[in-house]
């Protein structure tokens, strides 16, 4: 009996960069499946009609898994892939399953002996990561830190020293409107040598991605309030 794959198709960091940073395996997936499990309807439906003109959405089957969304797999998955159809994973942003809730729905894929095949794409952290001129070698990503101001500077400060003990690259983020209070904060309990990344709008042409230590910083405030930002440092 044949059974349906997994794909797991990348998306775009920001409006206009579809030419620049997805590769012709993208569309093909779309041209060619018609189930997909998003993060968000709304702009998956609009991410896979620009790509695909041609495409019948309204015949297209769509599955949230978004936060506030319950999701079974069991039946809005299996039964589809029983069938010999092939299922598509969208994210809202850049490569599905990373700092992305989809790696539960990979996980259940492997349970069943799903094959699972992922795009190429582009990821915010590993393209932020590869131009920073921190170590590649060794880092550790973070997702976000915690809101509390109180608990906040303490992971700041334990991520700095894993980082002074080990070498280790530490990544994190931030929700845009708050990129200027973590900014603050990193200045406010790490060291003044300590190497700070600050990139935002990664694939965008208002591109910034700069690497300073804190000292450094210290004269300068980035232009990052409500721009998606990815935050690196080494001590």
């Amino acid at each position: 009996m044949k059974i349906g794959k997994l794909y797991l198709i990348p998306t775009i960091l920001g409006e206009g960069t579809e030419e620049k940073t997805l590769p012709s395996s993208v569309l093909n997936a779309i041209k060619d499946i018609d189930i997909f499990i998003v993060e968000n309807i709304r702009t998956s439906r609009r991410f896979i009609k620009k790509m695909y003109k041609e495409k019948d959405i309204e015949n297209t089957i769509f599955y949230s898994y978004g936060k506030h969304d319950k999701l079974d797999l069991q039946e809005d998955f299996l039964p589809h892939i029983y069938e010999g159809k092939d299922v598509g994973i969208i994210s809202e942003a850049g490569v599905p399953c990373v700092a992305d809730p989809g790696s539960k729905i990979v996980d259940f894929a492997h349970q069943f002996q799903v094959d699972v095949v992922p795009i190429v794409g582009p990821s915010s952290i590993l393209l932020a990561l590869m131009a920073s001129g921190l170590n590649g070698q060794n880092f550790a990503f973070n997702g976000y830190l915690p809101i509390d101001k109180k608990e906040r500077n303490h992971k700041l400060k334990d991520l700095e020293m894993i980082s002074k003990k080990s070498g280790q690259t530490q990544v994190f983020m931030e929700t845009p409107y708050r990129n200027l209070q973590l900014f603050e904060g990193i200045l406010s309990v790490c060291s003044k040598t300590t190497k700070l990344c600050i990139a935002s709008n990664i694939s965008l042409t208002d591109e910034q991605i700069t690497s300073k230590t804190l000292e450094e910083w210290k004269t300068e405030k980035p232009n990052i309030h409500k721009k998606p930002t990815i935050f690196l440092i080494q001590a």
